[in-house]
């Protein structure tokens, strides 16, 4: 599930999930270039030059020993391209996760596709043992994402967003 320098990589049937890397930036930033995608997250698309220095923070790890910084970009298979990211915060055996596919790609089933490879390679190693994401409830898109990957509401809301759960609580 992990190498020596971060998360490892996975694929599903269309996708390869790599490593985050600064050098992604550049690729990410037209990727994400769109206001849409942070209708329910707040926020504003980022520029090349703020990405890599997320991207740095974020590929450095986490300032808390007892919590993992897991990020995956996305990479169509065949057409060599990026198409979103996926990332889990890992803290003992539960993982928080969430998924973006950019504007232009959605509506392929990117997502669901990228949360179920993502739910599979975190349970698998056998560290993870709960899953969560938390969803805006006006979201419908995200909710439906998080069923195809086996995680379930629970009513329960943190900051506006209702907590989805697969595995023990």
């Amino acid at each position: 599930m992990t190498t020596n320098n971060g998360p490892a990589p996975f694929s599903t049937a269309r996708l390869d999930a790599l490593p985050l890397r600064v050098a992604y930036a550049d690729e990410m930033a037209a990727v994400l270039d769109d206001p849409g995608l942070h209708t329910f997250t707040g926020g504003a698309p980022e520029s090349a030059e703020e990405l890599r220095a997320r991207y740095e923070r974020q590929t450095a790890g986490s300032p808390d020993p007892d919590e993992l910084w897991w990020n995956w970009v996305l990479r169509i298979r065949g057409e060599d391209c990026l198409v979103g990211y996926v990332q889990a915060t890992v803290r003992g055996s539960r993982a928080e996760i969430a998924w973006v596919i950019g504007t232009q790609r959605q509506g392929r089933w990117y997502a669901k596709e990228a949360a179920r490879g993502l739910v599979a390679h975190l349970m698998g190693g056998r560290v993870v043992r709960t899953v969560v994401a938390h969803i805006h409830p006006d979201h419908a898109a995200s909710a439906a994402v998080a069923a195809s990957a086996g995680l379930v509401r629970t009513g329960e809301w943190e900051d506006g967003e209702e907590r989805w759960v697969l595995g023990e609580r």
